[in-house]
Order: C-alpha cells, then structure tokens, then sequence
C-alpha cells in the first residue's frame, strides 16, 4: 500500500543488483589504515530528507485503530536499516521498535514508550531530488494478523516499560520485537534481526512472522508465533539493549548478524569495557548457526575523537560484499568507520571454549584476544564516515548504491529526546528536530 506518498522530497541513484567486482577489487586494495587516517577524496554528493507524516496517520492506515494518540509524534525510526529494492533510487528501510526514551525516576532510569501501538514495519522508499518518499510499508504482524508492537518481552530480562511520562507501567509482550538490520530474501521473504532476545526473525512478503530464532535456554512462550531456540545460549548475555543490529546476506544465501555490543561477560563491567564483539553465520537451509566469530573494535577515540568511554562502541550495520567479505560498521552516536573483513574458516570459533559462559576469562575479558590464540577476523580500513562533512550522526544503516557510492540512513529516534523534557505540559512531543535523512557518500577512487 501507499498510503504516505504524499510531502515527500527526493534523491535518486541507481541501484546494483549485485556489487561490481570494480567495488571488491578497490575495498580490497585497501591497506591498514593508520589509527585517525582521514576519508581523504570522500565526500557526500546528495542529501534527501523524510517530510513529516504523523505516526498515528501512518500507523492507523497499515492497521487501523493501533495508535490512539501519536502524541505529536511524526514517522522517524526508519533508519535502523537500508538495503537496495531493485529500482533506481528504492530502498526497504524498517523501523525499530517506535519512539522510545528514558526518565529516571528515584534515581532509577525507567524505558518509556510514548505510543504503545506502535507496529514496527518494513517501509519501502524513493529517494530523488532533496526528497525521501514512502512508497509502500508493510506492518509487521504475528500469526493471526495482530500487531507485533515494539514492547519489551520479559519482566527481569529487558527494560520494564512505563507510559511517556515514565509515571504508569505497561504491560510486557512476548510478541514485541526491537527490529534492526534488513534484508530481503529471493521469494520475497524479509529476515529481521532484532536487539530483545537478541532473536533472528523470518517475515513473509506481507509481514507475518514465520519464525522467531532465539538463543537457547531463553525460553521465550505465550508468542503468537513459532519461536525456535537455535542461537547459541551465550547470546543470553546480550547487553540490555545491545542485541542483534546489523544484517547482511552473502551471495550463497546465508545471514551474517552482528552483536551490537561486546557480552556482559561474566559481567556489565566486562561488556562494557570490552572491545570484542561476535559476528554469527546462520545457514536458512539448515536453520542452524555455522559460524561465530570475534570481531574487535578500534580504540574508540579512534572511531570518535571526542569519545573516551568505550561502551559507547557499535556495530548497526553489515553489508554483503562479494563471497565472504563484508563491510562492518563501527560506530558512536557521532562517528562511523566501515571495514572490509573476510569470515574464514580458521576464524570459526562456535561451539568452542568461548561459548561456554563458564570460561575464564571470557572472550570479552580479553586484553589481547589474538595474544590468547583467539582467531580474531581480520580488518581493513574502507572509509572513515567521520571524516566525512555533511554526515549526519547515528547512521545505523548502509547500502552499496553503484561501485563507488554508499547510501547511509539514520536513525533520528522520532524526533525524541530522553528525560523529563521530551514531551510538554500537554503530553505533546517537543521534537529534537533530527530528521530522517538518506546520504549518498562517494568514495575515493584508489579505495
């Protein structure tokens, strides 16, 4: 459906099917870059901003009766994936969970939700001129045609959620999914990766949820869906909203996901000041994970100059390159750099010590995980977005337009804010004014 084509600017591009081996050939001369190496010859080349369209039009149209009072809020979130729809200019986006922020009440910070029927949904768009349309979106639904909204799963696993002044609990749903990286399947079928279980969610053309991968032990009951436990158990230790975030799908079909975060563990102070993340290969054929591997971060004051607190380290986007090869991003809330990793066999670590959470010290404990005989993949230095002008922050999505061009999308979080100053005496959003934007970066020719 189309029911948002309407107050819209645009940008266009065309769209590779697949990546030109020009594209492989040039991320793949790139050498190890220097801690602080500049982007150099890259630069943006377009621009186009997402109108405003008010979520609870948005929303009611895709099912009606959802969303009763918007609070002001505008359609945003799209951000938190991009992947080419086949036509010039056209991308499938999708949404994470709706507008969401944090209060602290009594010393304790407190999840809100400001519009708890919010559907997550997959929005396919144009982009030409200065413009970004919506063409079509596509709610995502459980088995029976209900909406699966973005609220927390589990009392004393994720963040308990409360109404928009923090003041009034809601109540959890085991259905509700933080939906994250993209990618569309040759039926037609999309996979969603999601940040709550962390899970890996299989959709139809039309949105229903197919199945819900989780980590094992995370029993996970009362959906209205199919929830399967094929991830391994370590992936219990997510950090609390650092679930799964980037996804891509290499050419013989497998998923690659990325944790967005290091494991809390044993503990929040080990995830928290670890470098070390995993990336998984899950095989649909098999519905099985055939691979684990440790990923490691740069410094972050390399990522972000202005950042000194490493926690603040993520990885929100993978994109397929080519055989095993993917581009990873690495990023803060103001800074993003992508490398080209290849996923070898001998870096394959699933089912081994550190997937026991009884080893010590854990994976994400390491100093030197290499120095530890860890097998850790290989990376090199593709661009350096934070280099880059005109780069808006909080970029959590990234595509290959043509052999020398990246679209990035970010997320503007609703327009909201956290704190007590999100919303107004009447309950109405006071917007941040971050728009919703699809930037086109050139990158350098001898990259």
């Amino acid at each position: 459906m189309s029911p948002h084509a309407t107050g819209r600017r645009r940008v266009h591009r065309s769209v590779a099917a697949g990546v030109p081996l020009a594209v492989l050939a040039a991320l793949a001369t790139a050498g190890p870059a220097a801690a602080g190496t500049p982007a150099q010859e890259a630069h943006v080349t377009r621009t186009a901003t997402l109108a405003d369209i008010p979520l609870g039009t948005f929303s009611n149209a895709l099912l009606p009766g959802t969303v009763a009072d918007d609070r002001g809020v505008d359609l945003g979130g799209i951000g938190s994936d991009i992947c080419p729809a086949g036509r010039e200019g056209e991308f499938w986006t999708v949404t994470d969970r709706g507008p969401n922020g944090q209060i602290k009440v009594g010393g304790t910070k407190r999840r809100t939700f400001p519009v708890p029927g919010f559907d997550p949904a997959i929005v396919r768009i144009r982009v030409s001129g200065d413009t970004v349309k919506v063409l079509q979106a596509i709610p995502v639904t459980t088995r029976s045609g209900k909406p699966v909204t973005g609220l927390s799963n589990q009392a004393g696993r994720d963040e308990a959620p409360y109404s928009y002044d923090a003041q009034t609990p809601l109540s959890y749903d085991p259905n509700g999914l933080d939906t994250e990286g993209l990618v569309r399947a040759a039926d037609g079928s999309f996979w969603l990766v999601d940040e709550y279980g962390p899970s890996l969610v299989h959709v139809s053309a039309r949105g229903k949820v197919l199945t819900r991968y989780v980590p094992q032990g995370l029993k996970l009951t009362d959906t209205d869906y199919p929830v399967v436990e094929a991830l391994p158990a370590v992936l219990l230790h997510r950090k609390i909203n650092r679930g799964f975030e980037g996804l891509a799908q290499l050419p013989d079909g497998d998923l690659v996901l990325a944790v967005q975060s290091p494991l809390s563990l044993p503990d929040t102070d080990a995830g928290e000041g670890s470098r070390t993340t995993r990336l998984l290969r899950f095989s649909p054929k098999k519905k099985a994970i055939t691979g684990e591997y440790a990923y490691r971060f740069d410094p972050v004051d390399v990522v972000d100059p202005s950042e000194d607190d490493t926690s603040e380290l993520k990885i929100s986007s993978l994109v397929a390159v080519g055989g095993d090869r993917l581009l990873v991003e690495e990023r803060t809330d103001k800074a993003a750099r992508l490398h080209l990793v290849r996923l070898s066999r001998a870096a394959n670590i699933l089912g081994g010590r550190w997937d026991d959470d009884t080893t010590s010290p854990s994976l994400e404990q390491l100093d030197d995980p290499a120095a530890s005989g860890v097998p850790v993949l290989a990376k090199r230095l593709a661009v350096d977005l934070g280099t880059v002008a005109g780069v808006p922050g909080k970029i959590e999505g990234v595509a290959l337009v043509d052999r020398s061009t990246l679209a990035l999308i970010n997320d503007n979080d609703f327009g909201m804010t956290d704190g007590t100053g999100a919303f107004d005496a009447q309950g109405r959003l006071v917007d941040s004014g971050i728009e919703t934007t699809v930037t086109y970066v050139r990158l350098p020719r001898d990259v």
